[in-house]
C-alpha cells in the first residue's frame, strides 16, 4: 500500500513538474521571442478610408509599446492631395510598403471587387517573399475576402494569424440583396470563412451582435472571438465651439443649429429617416449638412432637389488635418445604421462623433447593441429605423436647450476617454496577439513532443 502511495505520489510530482517546466518554457518564449507583426490592409493613410485610418492608429500605438511592425497595402485609391506615396516608407518601428493600385469601374460594386482581388493576388506573392520576416499575421475585411491569405499562409507556412472583421461578408451582400443566399457563391464564401476561423489564432468583431451572427455560423469558435470597439483620438479631436471655428464659419453654420452627418453614405446606412426629419424641420433653423460620399449621396442629393429642401448643404471628404474642425462645426452629431445590416456593420464615425463633445442621435434597429451604448453614456438618443418623427422631436428639443446639449456632449466624450481611447484599444488587440504567438508557441511544442512511430 505504502508503495503504491509513493509510486503515485512520485508520478504526479513529475507531471507536475513537467507541466510547470513547460509553462516556464512558453514564458520563456513569449519574453525572449519578440512580437513582429505583419499587418495586410487594402486600405491605410493618405487613403481616407476609415478602416485604413483606425489601422494606422493602432500600428501606431503598437509601435510604442514595442512591437515590430510590416504593414502591406496598397497605393492610395481614395486620397485627396496625391493618388501616389513611397513604395516603402519607415516610421520609427513601422515599416510601410505598398503595392500597386488599380481602379477599374470606380464607385461601383464591381468595381470595387475587381480591385479587391488584384489586391488579394498581390498579398499572397507579398507573403510568399516575406513571412519569415514576421511571426504573427493581422488581417482586416478589406477587401473581404482577404482573410483566406492569412488560411494559406497558415497551411504554407504554419504563420498563425488573426483577423479583423470589420463587415461580415456574404451576410452584407445577401441583405443588400447582391446575390442571393442559396447561390453557388455564397454557399463556397461561407465554407471558406468556417476554414479561416477554425484555423485562425484569433478573431476581433466590433460588436457584440458580430460576434452572436459569427457564432451562428461556426459555433466550434465562440472562445476565440474578442469583441474590441473602435476607437477615437480624443487628442486629435477636441471639443470647439463654432464661434471659434473657421470650418463653420466658412460654411454659415455658427449662428444655426446644425445636425452633422459625416462619412459614408452607403448601402449600410440608413438615410431615409434623416431626409424625412429634414422634411418635418424645413420651415425652423436648423440646417442638416452632410460631409462624405457613397452609394446613397447622389441619390439623396437628388431628392432633396426634387423636394426643394434648403435646409441641407453638402461637402466632400474631408483631409485628416481638417477633421477636428468638421467634426466639431456641429451641435448634434447623427449615426445610422440600415435595419438590413445589423449587426453586419459597426458604424465608425461614433466613437470620433463621441470625442467631439457633441451629442449623438442614431438611427438603428430596435435590437442594435448602439441603444445600450448611447444609455450607458448617457450622451444622446436612440431611433428606430424609420422614426423620423421622433428623431425631428429630438432634434428640437436640444435646438431649444443649450444646457442639455452641452450636458450630453460632455458626458458622451468622458465615456469615450474611458473607454474608447488608441491607448485603451491597443491594449486589447496587444493581448490577442501576445495570445496568437503564444498558442502557437504551444502547439509547436506538444507536436515536438508528440511520439512517432
Amino acid at each position: 500500500m505504502r508503495l503504491n502511495q509513493w509510486i503515485n505520489g512520485k508520478f504526479l510530482q513529475s507531471i507536475s513538474t513537467r507541466l510547470e517546466d513547460k509553462n516556464e518554457h512558453c514564458n520563456t518564449i513569449k519574453t525572449q521571442q519578440s512580437l513582429k507583426l505583419s499587418v495586410v490592409t487594402q486600405f491605410f493613410p493618405p487613403d481616407y478610408a476609415a478602416t485604413g485610418q483606425l489601422i494606422e492608429e493602432l500600428v501606431k500605438q503598437l509601435g510604442q509599446q514595442g512591437v515590430d511592425i510590416e504593414v502591406f497595402t496598397s497605393q492610395p485609391g481614395y486620397a485627396f492631395q496625391s493618388h501616389t506615396a513611397p513604395a516603402v516608407e519607415r516610421k520609427d518601428r513601422i515599416r510601410i510598403q505598398r503595392s500597386r493600385t488599380a481602379q477599374l469601374w470606380p464607385g461601383r460594386i464591381r468595381g470595387k471587387a475587381v480591385n479587391g482581388v488584384l489586391y488579394t493576388l498581390r498579398a499572397a506573392l507579398y507573403l510568399l517573399r516575406a513571412w519569415r520576416r514576421n511571426n504573427v499575421l493581422l488581417l482586416t475585411t478589406a477587401p473581404p475576402f482577404l482573410p483566406i491569405i492569412g488560411y494559406l499562409a497558415y497551411l504554407l507556412f504554419r504563420l498563425p494569424y488573426v483577423c479583423i472583421l470589420y463587415d461580415l461578408y456574404p451576410d452584407i451582400a445577401i441583405a443588400l440583396g447582391v446575390v442571393s443566399k442559396r447561390s453557388w457563391v455564397v454557399r463556397l464564401w461561407k465554407a471558406l470563412n468556417r476554414q479561416i476561423w477554425l484555423n485562425a489564432k484569433g478573431i476581433v468583431v466590433l460588436s457584440p451582435g458580430m460576434k452572436q451572427r459569427v457564432v451562428e455560423n461556426c459555433p466550434q469558435i465562440a472562445d476565440k472571438i474578442s469583441v474590441i470597439h473602435s476607437w477615437a483620438n480624443p487628442d486629435l479631436i477636441v471639443p470647439i465651439s463654432k464661434q471659434e471655428n473657421w470650418f463653420a464659419w466658412k460654411h454659415n453654420l455658427v449662428n444655426t443649429f446644425t445636425v452633422l452627418y459625416s462619412g459614408n453614405m452607403g448601402r449600410c446606412h440608413d438615410i431615409e429617416t434623416m431626409l424625412e426629419a429634414a422634411k418635418e424641420l424645413q420651415d425652423e433653423p436648423i440646417q442638416f449638412v452632410c460631409i462624405g460620399g457613397g452609394a446613397k449621396r447622389d441619390e439623396l442629393i437628388q431628392e432633396v432637389k426634387r423636394l426643394g429642401l434648403n435646409n441641407f448643404t453638402f461637402l466632400p471628404y474631408q483631409d485628416k488635418q481638417v477633421l477636428p474642425y468638421s467634426l466639431t462645426a456641429c451641435d448634434l452629431s447623427l449615426v445610422s445604421v440600415d435595419a438590413s445590416t445589423e449587426s453586419l456593420v459597426v458604424p465608425s464615425k461614433l466613437y470620433s462623433a463621441f470625442a467631439t463633445g457633441r451629442p449623438v442621435a442614431v438611427v438603428c434597429s430596435p435590437y442594435s447593441y448602439l441603444k445600450q451604448l448611447i444609455a450607458e453614456a448617457d450622451c444622446g438618443a436612440t431611433f428606430d429605423n424609420g422614426d423620423s418623427h421622433g428623431l425631428a422631436q429630438f432634434i428640437r428639443l436640444l435646438s431649444r436647450d443649450p444646457q442639455l446639449t452641452e450636458r450630453m456632449g460632455k458626458a458622451g466624450r468622458k465615456y469615450m476617454r474611458s473607454h474608447f481611447t488608441p491607448k485603451v484599444i491597443s491594449q486589447q488587440y496587444l493581448d490577442v496577439l501576445q495570445q496568437a504567438m503564444l498558442s502557437d508557441s504551444d502547439e509547436l511544442i506538444t507536436m515536438s513532443e508528440s511520439p512517432t512511430k
